[in-house]
């Protein structure tokens, strides 16, 4: 968002620089338009509204026989007084809920697997995986259902390396744990893959307006335009044929 304000800030300059005045500060009037628009509200508000609607809700699982509980990376953090690495603050709904499943997964009396997708994306020299592998190891998870994938970089990869290991484990219902906003994209990926998951919210970012402009407005306007981009950006490739073609559903 801020690259498109100082592009139309420039266009500004440049239509006054060759005495295209009027442009100009409609290019100015624009550029400020639309910062109050997504630092005040109405433009965040209107485009995490469409991402997250759909997954809203909690569904009720029907646990199977074999499940297994996908939870995707958010990056990890590292603590510079320490060296300790540790899992995101967007990270941690996405660990509750998944455990909370495990949990119940495991009291119906099912085999129940939680795989844990996300390699060192953030570069701090231990993956999502491991990180997040190990709080839930603290949080009750049995070391025997945890499984790590510890390669991937974006969540194409994901459930790209994921694929593999949900084939050898040959489970009969799979669910897919992320924040709302970024479930429509990792289902376009996963679904590539021919993986059928249940989706479930790992967290739903909360919505408002305000009077004066704020950069929390700005991040979400930005984080709402980068998911858009990335399913924007899968169609174009399935339209020109540059994806792998898509394999059939694995499981449901």
């Amino acid at each position: 968002m801020l690259l498109l304000l100082l592009l139309l800030c420039v266009l500004g300059l440049v239509a006054n620089r060759f005495c295209r005045r009027r442009a100009g500060w409609v290019c100015y009037g624009l550029a400020l338009v639309l910062f109050a628009a997504s630092a005040c509200g109405p433009v965040p508000m209107w485009l995490a509204m469409h991402l997250q609607a759909p997954y809203a809700g909690h569904p009720t699982v029907t646990w199977a026989p074999r499940n297994a509980i996908v939870v995707l990376g958010a990056g990890n953090t590292l603590i510079f007084a320490t060296g300790e690495v540790i899992p995101p603050v967007t990270a941690g709904n996405r660990l509750v809920e998944s455990y909370a499943l495990y949990r119940e997964c495991k009291r119906t009396g099912n085999d129940c697997k939680l795989i844990v997708s996300g390699g060192d994306g953030s570069h701090v020299g231990k993956s999502e995986a491991a990180v997040y592998g190990d709080t839930l190891l603290r949080m009750g998870v049995n070391r025997d259902d945890l499984m790590l994938e510890s390669r991937s970089l974006n969540t194409w990869q994901n459930a790209q390396f994921v694929q593999p290991m949900l084939k050898a484990y040959a489970p009969q219902r799979i669910v897919l744990v992320t924040s709302a906003m970024h479930m429509r994209r990792a289902q376009k990926a996963f679904e590539h893959f021919g993986i059928d998951a249940l989706p479930v919210r790992g967290d739903y970012v909360g919505l408002w307006y305000s009077w004066l402009p704020n950069s929390q407005s700005m991040a979400l306007t930005d984080r709402c335009l980068h998911e858009y981009a990335g399913v924007l950006v899968y169609d174009i490739y399935n339209a020109m044929g540059w994806n792998p073609p898509a394999y059939r559903h694995a499981a449901r």
